[in-house]
């Protein structure tokens, strides 16, 4: 009997091929579409009402089933609700870690095994590898397009049950199988933004959404005030424009006190931090090397660390000081090409020093 896979299909063209490659090598494939609830004008954008047609489009072209499954509320509740908290809190979150966390390889992967297929298939540039010691996350033949980064979350033990198509594909490879098997969609321009932001921008969306915005102090590092903000959710650690403060040399956001309501500033050295401290920790691997290397945020190169666990959260100790390390934000562990877990970064220490 032939295996069965759900694509989780965006209407965009790297789940597309996903999905025509699966049908090529013989699975027995169906498409779902997540609604979110989204309205948008904009067509490039995954989850909006477009996106969902294009979806269907493509479903019909490869003459396989297109499932539209609704997640408006869960997105609300896990993703959305997340992202406004953690602004408030002075942090600056990863949405796309918490929806692959709680919707895409949650709920909706928990669906696709309820409806008795064998595995959820998606179009991100990542690889799952199985050897005698079980499964690996591991990156992507395309390093440009790697995606790793916000896929650690996924618990170890849904790894058997979940294919990365274009594991072995460049960006460029998927463009040309898109175009030579006239994909309906093999033109559409790719999504870069926060799915459900459809403002100009995250501060206008956090406007819209946050009821009660206070505006308090901006401080040097030695508390002397330097200026106003117009609120703590507008601003995000290593920030330098949009601080209305005239100063003979640059000055960046160095740290955000929420109960303060307070943002301290200093120049480019301050921001440098020498170790921080995880939780969330979700591990993907049981043995790791004395040391490995971490991602500090998507586009950051990783650098060499090592990580001791202290509870139920993890203390990671940089080789030479990172630049802007983020509360909010995910550090991501990796041992080459495989990734050994990862956690949200809650402290920096040693900032400065």
């Amino acid at each position: 009997m032939r295996k069965k896979v759900l694509v989780a299909m965006s209407g965009g063209v790297d789940s597309s091929v996903a999905a025509l490659l699966l049908k090529n090598e013989g699975y027995e494939v169906a498409g779902v579409t997540m609604c979110l609830g989204i309205k948008t004008e904009d067509d490039a954008k995954c989850c909006g009402a477009s996106a969902i047609d294009d979806a269907k489009r493509v479903c019909d072209w490869l003459q396989i089933p297109h499932y539209v499954f609704d997640y408006a509320s869960q997105l609300e509740d896990k993703v959305i609700a997340n992202f406004i908290s953690e602004y408030q809190k002075g942090r600056t979150p990863n949405p796309c870690v918490e929806c692959n966390r709680h919707l895409k390889f949650g709920t909706l992967l928990d669906k696709a095994l309820m409806l008795d297929f064998d595995f959820l298939a998606t179009g991100h540039y990542a690889a799952i590898e199985k050897n005698d010691d079980g499964y690996c996350l591991t990156r992507p033949k395309d390093k440009k397009k790697d995606q790793t980064y916000f896929l650690y979350s996924i618990p170890y033990k849904r790894l058997g049950h979940i294919l990365f198509p274009l594991a072995r594909l460049t960006k460029d490879e998927v463009r040309e199988l898109a175009t030579k098997h006239a994909l309906p969609v093999a033109a559409k321009q790719e999504s870069q933004d926060i799915c459900f932001v459809t403002q100009k921008n995250s501060q206008e969306f956090l406007l819209e959404r946050v009821q009660e915005i206070k505006p308090g102090p901006i401080v040097d590092l030695n508390g002397k005030v330097l200026g106003q903000h117009r609120g703590i959710i507008f601003h995000t650690i290593g920030q330098r424009g949009g601080l209305g403060i005239s100063n003979p040399t640059p000055l960046y956001v160095v740290s955000i006190d929420p109960v303060k309501n307070r943002i301290a500033v200093g120049e480019k050295k301050d921001l440098m931090g020498k170790a921080l401290v995880a939780s969330y920790v979700n591990m993907l691997a049981e043995n790791w090397p004395a040391q490995v290397h971490a991602k500090i945020r998507y586009r950051k190169k990783e650098a060499l660390c090592e990580v001791k666990s202290e509870h139920d959260k993890l203390k990671v100790t940089f080789a030479e000081e990172q630049e802007a390390i983020t509360p909010g934000q995910s550090v991501v562990f990796y041992d080459h090409d495989r990734v050994l877990g990862g956690g949200i970064i809650d402290e920096v220490l040693m900032k400065g020093k």
